[in-house]
């Protein structure tokens, strides 16, 4: 019999009293605190302060929500960092506030200081005493659970579970799940495996044996269909159950979990640009990019005017590349080689001691001026300051079929720089180790993109310029 029909929405956000508690309580120090360190600096309680604290509160919740502070249990160093985090976002955005609306000048930079200092102290001792609390009302004897599937999911969970001082659990063992792949995975994990306690005809017995009450199922997606028929047996158990479907063996993409229309949705692969992602990279580039072209206007007018009397031909060269989403666009470039050396179709990359370079041009490309002519690409929107390096269209077919997910490097504006330039990742490919290398690095920039990345590629990329790869 099929359950009734709900109005409720598939995918919820689980809140413990315990979190609701600890979110509500982490409000009422910081608002104690900016009242006691203002009355105590100050003498008196203005209007704006209380504006000012309302305006923190606001911003906690934004940033404390976006870093997972109440959703997150690790250990207490990751309690601590995420933390940290969450709380330098809040206070940084109240102090940007404070900034753009130039009223910074009302507040008192001592309070400022104490109140960052403390609010983070004071948090982080409530979260590990309501912790402390939370654990004493439990049991001495954590509830047992189990996994039913192995491999190296399992392994992971079964390690952050067992080593996790907030979770209240202790994963005993797993049961081997027929045609289940990540079998084939357990061998290289043995030391951090959960012991085998049976097969999935051993689950009743072995769920009444050692009294699990938790139940993790952790199969492949070969043995998905499984699932079902074991779900409804364990309903019979009395027993919680989580399923954590096993997708880490594909190459995920700027994965996340959304709800559309009130039914969960995993995603495996999107673009990071999306929304007002989008927006700020596009404010980001568009910034950048005007004061980069301020500053390096005289640069690029020294280097036009050095090849054009240094040898025949075009300032500037032109040349179809894949962007965004897969569409070709025409990249520009300082030209560092002759124009009597064309290969037809061929795409040939540059060599070490390349006859085909011109004298300026292998200064040009050992400092990266060649490279400044694509802030005007930045501009039309074919690319970014910051991203996966375009490549020609014949080397994406070249590597396309031998590099697993290597066009989803396309799932972003290509940049001028990228992660995989600042770790020296450049300049001629001898064997494709070194592309994928490239490309390992190019999926790890869009999975963790973020506008500070951006910022921090751009400060290393000062520092990669004379890379003696680039020739």
């Amino acid at each position: 019999m099929k359950p009734e029909s709900s109005n409720k929405s598939l995918l919820r956000r689980r809140n413990s009293l315990s979190t609701t508690f600890q979110s509500v309580f982490d409000g009422m120090v910081v608002i104690a605190l900016a009242a006691g360190i203002t009355l105590f600096v100050n003498g008196h309680l203005r209007p704006v302060d209380i504006i000012a604290v309302m305006l923190l509160i606001g911003a906690m919740a934004v940033s404390y929500d976006r870093f997972s502070v109440y959703r997150q249990h690790g250990g207490m160093t990751r309690k601590a960092l995420t933390l940290g985090k969450a709380w330098t976002v809040a206070f940084g955005a109240l102090l940007l506030i404070g900034f753009l609306t130039k009223s910074s000048e009302l507040f008192s930079r001592q309070v400022g200081v104490l109140l960052y200092s403390l609010g983070y102290l004071f948090q982080m001792t409530s979260h590990i005493a309501l912790r402390s609390l939370q654990r004493r009302s439990h049991s001495h004897q954590p509830a047992s659970a189990l996994t039913i599937g192995t491999g190296t999911l399992t392994n992971y969970l079964f390690n952050r579970v067992n080593t996790n001082p907030w979770i209240n659990e202790d994963i005993i063992g797993a049961i081997v799940v027929p045609n289940d792949t990540n079998e084939d995975e357990k061998a290289s994990n043995i030391n951090d495996s959960p012991p085998i306690l049976g097969e999935i005809h051993d689950l009743k017995k072995l769920i009444a044996e050692h009294h699990i009450e938790t139940v993790y199922i952790t199969v492949s997606m070969d043995a998905s269909p499984i699932i079902k028929q074991v779900y409804f047996d364990l309903l019979d158990s009395n027993v919680n159950i989580h399923w954590a479907p096993n997708i880490f063996s594909l190459q995920l993409l700027n994965h996340s979990v959304k709800e559309i229309a009130g039914i969960p949705i995993l995603t495996l692969s999107e673009t990071p640009l999306t929304g007002t992602h989008l927006l700020l990279k596009s404010i980001e580039d568009k910034v950048l990019a005007s004061i980069i072209l301020l500053l390096a206007s005289p640069i690029m007018l020294i280097a036009a005017m050095a090849i054009k009397l240094d040898s025949p031909g075009p300032v500037l060269f032109r040349q179809e590349r894949t962007g965004w989403d897969g569409k070709p666009f025409r990249i520009w470039k300082f030209r560092s080689m002759r124009v009597d050396t064309d290969h037809g179709n061929e795409v040939k990359q540059a060599t070490r001691s390349d006859p085909r370079v011109t004298r300026v041009g292998r200064f040009l490309r050992r400092t990266s001026i060649d490279e400044l002519p694509q802030i005007f690409n930045v501009f039309s929107g074919d690319m970014s300051l910051v991203g996966p390096r375009p490549h020609a269209t014949q080397h994406n077919q070249q590597y396309a079929h031998r590099i697993t997910a290597y066009l989803s490097r396309h799932r972003i504006k290509p940049g001028i720089t990228g992660l995989a330039q600042v770790r020296g990742l450049r300049g001629e490919i001898r064997d494709i180790s070194q592309m994928e290398q490239r490309i390992k690095s190019d999926l790890e920039y869009i999975n963790n993109w973020s506008i500070w990345l951006d910022l921090s590629i751009l400060a290393r990329t000062v520092f990669s310029l004379f890379s003696k790869n680039a020739y």
